[in-house]
């Protein structure tokens, strides 16, 4: 394997690789270190990635998914549930873990063991060292618009009559969400929304030929966070939306559930406010105020 200009040596343990790269490569940080090893011990790129995205994908899922059981269960912050008149039963949580975990390793896991061909394909870049932080930091704003667009439109359309009764009514099995239960999906629903999360970076790569996997790294880590806290069902005084306006979150997404209809955007509020499919007591005010206009003015 060839780091910076030095080439690494072949060596029988993760950590002697690491031991070799650091030797040559005094100039690279320890986590490019870490990461350089990883690729030079698998000696198979499609492996490397596979394995690491796969595990990434599942430690960030249930370990960011765990807290909020925690809060289900004990009865923590039960003045801040959104529906506080259904609170999910061990039951419910561990039937929901145990079909998302199918998911994952029937439809998520071959998507993932596919991404880095298709990712190589398109220019994306697994060396060291890595890019800035403000180049990935403009790349992952520019992901959550992108993405934003991609699942308020799909998302809008699974609503469709005979969309929603194949694909998109396993989703909404809960009418008062959970963490866990923002991949419970149908397959075809988790491969359309899916698209949105890994397709745009990867068209980005394409058209650009600038990303690195770290930066799809870290796009994924915040856009399941986005999903599992949007699905958490509890709405506090510091929530972001009320420090960001145009930032969905729970209560977005909670009424979606409650209602199952509008309110269709994943992370930000413009496209349901634009396209008038917001539904908050606020929205609600205002068609009923515009409605009273044009009666009045047909009158």
């Amino acid at each position: 394997m060839q780091v910076g200009n030095s080439t690494v040596l072949s060596s029988g343990t993760y950590w002697g690789q690491f031991e070799e790269i650091s030797k040559y490569n005094t100039q690279l940080n320890v986590a490019e270190r870490l990461w350089a090893a990883w690729y030079a011990w698998m000696q198979n790129d499609v492996l490397a990635t596979g394995i690491m995205s796969f595990v990434m994908h599942e430690a960030v899922y249930f370990g960011r998914s765990l807290p909020w059981i925690f809060i289900d269960t004990l009865g923590l912050f039960n003045r801040y549930k959104i529906q506080g008149n259904k609170i999910p039963s061990l039951r419910e949580q561990w039937d929901c873990a145990k079909f998302v975990l199918l998911s994952h390793f029937t439809v998520e896991l071959p998507q993932i063991w596919l991404f880095h061909p298709m990712a190589q394909f398109c220019g994306l870049s697994t060396s060291i060292p890595f890019p800035t932080l403000w180049t990935m930091a403009y790349q992952i704003a520019v992901f959550f618009v992108m993405e934003d667009t991609w699942h308020y439109f799909s998302h809008r359309a699974l609503h469709w009559g005979p969309l929603y009764k194949a694909i998109h009514k396993i989703h909404h099995q809960y009418s008062a969400p959970f963490g866990l239960a923002a991949e419970y999906a149908s397959p075809i629903e988790v491969m359309i929304l899916g698209f949105g999360t890994v397709g745009c970076p990867i068209l980005w790569c394409a058209v650009t030929g600038d990303l690195h996997i770290l930066t799809m790294y870290i796009w994924i880590v915040l856009r399941l966070f986005q999903a599992i806290d949007a699905h958490s069902g509890y709405e506090f005084p510091w929530s972001l939306h009320h420090f960001l306006p145009f930032w969905a979150g729970a209560d977005h997404h909670d009424l979606h559930h409650e209602k199952f209809i509008g309110n269709y955007a994943s992370s930000f509020r413009w496209w349901d406010y634009v396209l008038d499919t917001e539904y908050t007591p606020d929205a609600l005010k205002r068609r009923r105020e515009n409605k009273a206009k044009v009666s009045n003015k047909a009158q």
